[in-house]
C-alpha cells in the first residue's frame, strides 16, 4: 500500500503545483506591466512545465502499480485522471502557449495580458482534473 500512498503524496504535489500557480502566481504576476508579466511567464511555464509533467507522469506510474498490486479500480481512475492534463495540454493550451512563447517581449501588450487570463482560465482545468485524482487517490488508500 505504500505506492498507493506514495501515488497521492505525487498527485498533491501535482495538484498543490498547479492550485499555487492559479491562485497565487498568476494574480501576483497580473500586477505586472504588459512586458514584465510576460518576462516572468516565459521561464515560469518552462520550469512549471517540466515539473508539472514529471509529477503527472510519477503519479500516474505510482497509481497504475498500486492499482496492479491490490485491485482497486480508484487507484487506476486516479492514474488516468492525473494523466488527464497532458492531452487537455497538448490539444487545447499549446496553441495558447505557443502564442505567448511566440510573443516578442518588446511587442507585449493587452493582447498579451489577455492571453495570459485565457491561459490561467485553461490551466485552472489542469488544477480541477488533478483535485479529482486526489480524491481517487484518496478514497483508494483508505479503501484497505
Amino acid at each position: 500500500m505504500l505506492i498507493g500512498h506514495l501515488a497521492l503524496v505525487v498527485a498533491s504535489l501535482f495538484s498543490g503545483v498547479a492550485f499555487y500557480v492559479n491562485f497565487a502566481e498568476q494574480p501576483a504576476r497580473l500586477q505586472l506591466d504588459d512586458k514584465a508579466l510576460l518576462t516572468e511567464w516565459k521561464p515560469s511555464y518552462r520550469r512549471g512545465f517540466v515539473m508539472q509533467a514529471t509529477l503527472a507522469m510519477l503519479a500516474f506510474f505510482l497509481g497504475a502499480i498500486a492499482w496492479w498490486q491490490t485491485g482497486i479500480a480508484a487507484f487506476l481512475i486516479g492514474a488516468l485522471l492525473i494523466l488527464a492534463p497532458w492531452p487537455w495540454t497538448l490539444l487545447v493550451m499549446k496553441p495558447v502557449n505557443d502564442k505567448l512563447v511566440g510573443t516578442d517581449l518588446a511587442k507585449a501588450g493587452p493582447d498579451t495580458r489577455a492571453t495570459l487570463h485565457q491561459w490561467n482560465r485553461l490551466h485552472a482545468v489542469r488544477t480541477l482534473v488533478g483535485a479529482a485524482a486526489v480524491i481517487s487517490f484518496l478514497f483508494a488508500a483508505s479503501a484497505r
